[in-house]
């Protein structure tokens, strides 16, 4: 199980710090929030998408044919963490270094929306540890969707 959640899991680390960094740099000036948002969630879900593959082949190439839906959730939510931490690592990055007034101007943004309800203190630290949750929320429920396609027992 151990090399299975590593080999995809970093897989999806760097699917999801690449394209997730990718998606931040090159539409810095170019593209608005909202669809800077969307990209955000699209490299989120390609990243995990090695968790449904992680899960198949320890299925398929591992365990003989067959797993059980808790140890297909406990693969891909560990493979989640792997790409929850590449993707908060690059939201580290991006926020404290490529673009520190990210969080002002996202604030900017709001208040001329007339969205002051949706305003709070941000900072790269507290962006990143919500990245790596949300991530690892969504990856868990990947994996219940996952393990019960693919389990047998």
């Amino acid at each position: 199980m151990k090399s299975t959640v590593i080999k995809y899991g970093l897989y999806g680390l760097l699917t999801g710090a690449i394209i997730f960094t990718l998606h931040l740099v090159l539409g810095i000036n170019n593209l608005d929030y909202s669809t800077n948002e969307i990209l955000g969630y699209v490299s989120i879900f390609l990243s995990l998408s090695f968790v449904f593959f992680g899960i198949k082949h320890y299925r398929d190439k591992i365990n003989n044919g067959s797993i059980t839906l808790g140890k297909a959730i406990a693969i891909g939510v560990l493979i989640s963490l792997l790409v929850g931490i590449g993707i908060a690592i690059a939201d580290f990055i991006y926020t404290k270094f490529i673009d520190p007034s990210f969080f002002d101007n996202y604030e900017k943004m709001l208040i001329e929306q007339g969205r002051e309800d949706e305003v709070f203190e941000m900072t790269s630290g507290t962006a990143a540890i919500f990245m790596l949750i949300l991530v690892t929320i969504i990856g868990f429920i990947i994996s219940l969707i996952s393990g019960l396609i693919l389990q047998r027992k």
